[in-house]
């Protein structure tokens, strides 16, 4: 199989996370017959730099005949002053609005090498394996009419069914894969809008019967997350309470840090680590490139449709946390073994290779090459 990748490293530690992800993502498509077709582009603040604009036409023009984009991080200090459509960040959204890649994949997986790094106990967290899929290109954030004046503020709340529709049809095909229970959070009991997103959704279930279906008001599922995560399997919501719940979903896993996250659409989808640009940071080799690493994780088991291999880039990153090995961002109070960017990525490269031969030689037929 061939694909066609497009590389936009970004900003700050951007470049060397997509420089450590992309060591593990060459060796396994090479072990798995994958041609890929590789070009890097800037984007945000280095393009804003070089084309006096965060995203070109011709990046745009690019990705979208793209398979897959993989993007590493945005954003820094020096352009935080600059008007909103030229800082880094306003690139984002408009890439994911021309890509229409209207559903945003949040795990949020609990390592057991880890419990100790979140707040939550670990009783209450052991286990916890749930997914949140955020609708990403409608609702409030691109609503209209929406503006300011000197006394007042006003934003626009909406969603069409099909918009809904397709949403509720992912988390429930993706739940078929995993525990098959959907959660699908809303505000019914306020909203118009919300209204009409769980109607829709009950509409979508008679599909699928097999499928176990709750609902659940946005107030409560905020609680519910950090009072008993294990409930969970997978969650389904619009964009802005799926903004709210991730980074909630996020930090009960210990680091925001360690995420990885897929935007899927009908013909694109685009890949990227949920933490920052950490510009404070940058070309120091200390930087964490575990999420990006997971990251092609997702990438195989969405775009490439081949999920062994997604399990085997989960295995490899745990066994290093269980090893004890840990980069400076993610040691808390000294406890594991502090390495650099490199040194982590050559650990989970190496755990790749064992564990892709111990594989192997068990089943024989798991890499095709």
């Amino acid at each position: 199989m061939h694909y066609k990748i497009t590389l936009l490293p970004g900003d700050g530690i951007g470049p060397e996370t997509i420089a450590s992800a992309m060591k593990i993502l060459n060796f396994l498509a090479e072990k798995n017959n994958l041609t890929l077709d590789l070009e890097s582009l800037p984007f945000g603040g280095i393009s804003y730099e070089e084309h006096g604009t965060p995203v070109t036409d011709e990046t745009i023009d690019t990705c979208k005949k793209s398979d897959v984009v993989f993007l590493g991080a945005v954003g820094g200090y020096k352009w935080d002053q600059l008007p909103r459509q030229h800082r880094p960040e306003s690139a984002l959204l408009k890439l994911r609005k021309e890509l229409a890649v209207f559903n945003n994949i949040r795990p949020a997986k609990v390592y057991n090498s880890f419990l100790e790094s979140s707040s939550l106990k670990k009783e209450v967290l052991r286990d916890t394996d749930f997914v949140v899929l955020r609708e990403l290109t409608g609702g409030i954030y691109f609503g209209q009419p929406r503006g300011n004046d000197a006394d007042k503020g006003w934003n626009t709340m909406v969603y069409h069914r099909e918009e809904v529709e397709r949403m509720a049809v992912q988390a429930f095909e993706l739940a078929r894969t995993r525990r098959n229970k959907v959660t699908s959070v809303d505000k019914a009991n306020v909203l118009e809008c919300s209204q009409l997103w769980r109607d829709t959704v009950l509409d979508v279930h008679k599909k699928y019967q097999d499928v176990q279906l709750e609902h659940m008001y946005v107030d409560n599922a905020a609680m519910q997350i950090v009072r008993a995560p294990r409930q969970f399997d997978v969650v389904v919501t619009g964009n802005m309470f799926g903004d709210i719940l991730s980074d909630i979903a996020g930090m009960i896993t210990g680091s925001l840090g360690m995420l990885p996250s897929a935007s899927i659409g009908l013909k694109h989808a685009l890949y990227e680590p949920v933490h920052g640009s950490a510009p404070d940071i940058a070309g120091k080799n200390v930087a964490n490139p575990i999420a990006a690493i997971a990251s092609v994780g997702m990438m195989f088991e969405h775009s490439f449709k081949i999920p062994q291999v997604a399990k085997v880039v989960e295995q490899s990153i745990e066994k290093a946390l269980a090893d004890g090995y840990r980069t400076q961002d993610i040691n808390f109070d000294n406890q594991g073994k502090t390495v650099s960017t490199t040194e982590i990525t050559e650990i989970i490269l190496n755990n790749c290779k064992e564990i892709m031969q111990k594989v192997n030689a068990e089943s024989g037929n798991f890499v095709t090459a």
